[in-house]
């Protein structure tokens, strides 16, 4: 397995510093590390990579919705200079522009609503086909045999179910906890896939976008206080064993804390996720900005070490997330004792 592990990082790093290296081929000093940000941000297009002049992108589309103007569609190539494939407001289309920050805006400031299809978007789209074609396969194959060995992606998928049913969610929920072993385990591949696809050259880091981990958080902030029962609301208005004085204190921070539970699973993820990819660009740029061969294969041994521990690292943050978000599921669902018999 040690060495699966070592030969994929070994081809990721391989595609990365190659990737990068024909990016640089025409790249000034000062843009060096542009492509940093470049990656890790989201985008009306997909660029996959710079071959001299030429740049191998997919585009993508552009949905915008105002009052006055209706819905209209357009393409991310509407909005771009075709040979350098620049964004800005001097590229305008149909009075719509993307500026330099890959915002989407109107010429004359005009207010609108966005619907486009993303880099992230699209990426999204990836992650929730390959977790639905890899569960439905595991389903028909189980259909089909019955209760038999797994084999293919039945073997990825039964040890993942039986770990969050047993080991998070019935451990930290209790014995209410069938009814949210689907959402757990969905959690569990979305955020899992999400990362390690993301380690793939060229592909979008959708688990880095703070958007996307702030809608997991949100989904688990709901789910979480929808379940509270009676003790749960009880012990944040009105926390028991508490001198009526101090609970002006205790009330207002237990309310804030509802609020920073999914905080800290918003930030957490999205933080480990981007300041790993963050980390291996940097390695990979310091052998274009030295221009060194030494620099290089030091640079390849830090990428491809560092790529080992992000593919340990995409399983931990899936799992941290779920079972965190089974705690305070947990926690809104107990039952406490009560003794109102002394």
């Amino acid at each position: 397995m040690t060495r699966k592990l070592l030969a994929l990082s070994l081809l990721f790093s391989a595609f990365l510093l190659g990737f990068s290296s024909a990016a640089f081929a025409s790249e000034s000093e000062e843009d060096k590390t542009s492509f940093i940000m470049h990656h890790v941000v989201d985008s009306h297009e997909w660029h996959f990579v710079t071959l001299g002049h030429t740049h191998v992108t997919l585009p993508l589309p552009v949905i915008a919705y105002s009052g006055d103007r209706g819905l209209e569609f357009f393409m991310s190539t509407d909005f771009q200079d075709h040979e350098t494939h620049a964004f800005g407001k001097e590229f305008a289309h149909e009075g719509y522009f993307i500026d330099d920050h890959d915002h989407l805006g109107r010429v004359d400031g005009g207010s609108f609503t966005e619907f486009s299809i993303t880099k992230n978007v699209v990426m999204m789209f990836i992650v929730i086909f390959f977790v639905a074609y890899v569960s439905l396969s595991a389903a028909a194959h189980y259909k089909k045999n019955g209760p038999v060995a797994p084999k293919g992606a039945a073997a990825i998928i039964e040890p993942i179910v039986i770990f969050v049913r047993d080991e998070i969610a019935h451990k930290s929920i209790g014995p209410k906890y069938k009814k949210y072993v689907p959402y757990l385990i969905t959690l569990f591949l979305f955020i899992w896939f999400g990362n390690l696809l993301g380690l793939l050259p060229g592909a979008a880091n959708i688990t880095g976008n703070i958007a996307v981990t702030l809608t997991l958080a949100v989904l688990t902030f709901i789910i979480t206080n929808v379940s509270g029962n009676k003790d749960y609301w009880k012990h944040v208005f009105a926390t028991p064993g508490v001198p009526i004085p101090m609970l002006l204190i205790i009330v207002p921070v237990e309310i804030i804390g509802l609020f920073t539970k999914p905080f800290a699973l918003m930030v957490r993820l999205f933080v480990a996720i981007t300041a790993g990819h963050i980390v291996i660009l940097g390695f990979i740029a310091l052998a274009f900005i030295f221009e060194s061969i030494s620099i290089g294969i030091v640079s390849t041994i830090m990428v491809t070490f560092i790529n080992i521990i992000e593919l340990l690292v995409a399983t931990i943050q899936a799992y941290v997330f779920t079972l965190f978000t089974a705690m305070y599921i947990g926690g809104a669902v107990a039952e406490h004792a009560h003794d109102d018999h002394h």
